[in-house]
């Protein structure tokens, strides 16, 4: 959420930015969100003036009573309960305008980082480096639930009948490789620095609006019927939430933290066949990171962040890639984000594994998350970025390790997590 006063003194760049950003249906929003602000201004100072002016009637009235002027106290009596009434009617319309002016700032976007390419959709996002070679065997690679399936490690049938499309069950050797995973990036980031956590799983309401849009908040949100609680789809939500209504010391910064979690999303549409299986589902368990900075460390952290992803998975011996999302692409409270893209030999491209973001102080600003500083009290910034999510991730990691013969290595860093098993076969 941007800062109103900025919204009141920079109209034309605020607009150029919804322009960047292709929602062009908002541009109407930022005439009336300053007007709506400026009868705001207005009422509270008109209240302001009768609450004084009462105070000082009140005054007067007591003096006349004990001069005994009871008809000149009476008169002012009858001001005041006017006033009294007028004041109550300013109070429901700041009450109004105060409700539609925040409706109206939390769906303008961000403003978003200068060196963001622009462009309407993921279509044109732009690819900035890339880690590893590449490889295709000289073998057919089954497609992963496939592979799963030979090994005794998924039952998507059982889990249709017992939870609906988007579950399924892992068993053995997979389900064992699922958890080595997320053991090994938990230790993986504890090792660089990062406090390790485990949030809570749902969340209230006022956090869900303080760490995304609404937009994407119907779109994933699972909420528990009867309660003020929603249901994770990343612990990003629950672990920036912890900060909520807090004023942290300037020497506390940066909050490291990462954390597991399961998550749960909704996933609405039709999905192809490549985004089937475990690719894209309603339940899933990750290890993701956060940090709470300083504004002018945000771009180094965000450096720091998706670099701690890639160096997972080179480890692991997955090629990846990072991609730049652009202007369209971009989610409403987000300054910038890099997606970091796994190889996969089966269909010859990379596809998604996880994305770091920089939301400025967006999320700070609507959490009301607040830095004591030297110089005074002022908004973090936050950022957060998946380290893995391994039902995504094991397709590629299946599909890179995966023998001629459907036998599956584990690579030297992962074979303390899987009790030394170089091989599952």
């Amino acid at each position: 959420m941007l800062d109103l006063k900025f919204v009141r003194k920079n109209p034309e760049i605020v607009k150029q930015n919804i322009k960047n950003k292709f929602q062009d249906n908002k541009l109407g929003l930022v005439d009336e969100v300053i007007a709506l602000d400026s009868e705001l201004r207005d009422t509270k100072h008109e209240a302001e003036t009768l609450r004084a002016g009462r105070n000082k009637i009140s005054k007067q009235i007591g003096a006349l009573m004990a001069q005994k002027k009871r008809e000149e106290a009476e008169e002012l009596k009858k001001k005041v309960t006017a006033d009294s009434q007028h004041l109550g009617e300013l109070g429901k319309k700041e009450a109004e305008l105060n409700k539609r002016v925040k409706e109206i700032m939390m769906v303008i976007p961000n403003i978003i980082d200068p060196s963001v390419p622009i462009g309407k959709d993921d279509s044109e996002n732009v690819e900035l480096e890339r880690f590893g070679e590449p490889a295709v065997p000289d073998f057919e690679i089954p497609y992963h639930t496939e592979i799963m399936k030979k090994l005794n490690g998924i039952d998507l049938e059982s889990a249709g009948k017992v939870a609906g499309n988007g579950f399924y069950y892992l068993m053995g050797n997979v389900a064992r490789l699922h958890s080595a995973v997320l053991s090994y990036a938990r230790d993986f980031m504890i090792n660089r620095g990062f406090t390790y956590c485990i949030p809570p799983f749902m969340i209230r309401s006022e956090v869900v609006t303080g760490v995304m849009s609404f937009a994407e908040m119907d779109a994933m949100m699972y909420k528990i019927e009867g309660e003020d609680l929603y249901l994770i789809g990343t612990s990003e939500h629950s672990m920036i939430g912890k900060f909520i209504n807090t004023i942290l010391p300037e020497g506390s910064l940066p909050q490291t933290l990462t954390s597991y979690s399961p998550c749960f999303r909704k996933e609405k549409g039709a999905h192809g066949i490549e985004e089937r299986g475990v690719y894209r589902i309603h339940q899933f368990e990750k290890q993701e990171m956060i940090v709470v900075c300083k504004p002018e460390d945000s771009m180094m952290w965000y450096e720091k962040l998706w670099k701690n992803t890639v160096d997972l998975f080179r480890s692991l011996d997955i090629p990846v890639r990072t991609l730049e999302c652009c202007s369209g692409d971009l989610a409403d409270l987000k300054v910038k984000s890099v997606d970091v893209e796994a190889w996969s030999p089966r269909q010859k491209k990379y596809f998604e594994i996880g994305s770091c973001s920089n939301l400025g102080d967006a999320q700070a600003r609507r959490l009301k998350i607040r830095i004591d500083g030297e110089d005074g009290k002022y908004f973090p910034h936050t950022l957060n970025n998946t380290v893995v999510a391994p039902p995504r991730m094991l397709i590629a990691f299946l599909e890179n390790n995966l023998n001629e013969d459907g036998s599956i290595n584990i690579p030297k860093a992962l074979q303390p997590y899987m009790g030394g098993m170089e091989v599952i076969k």
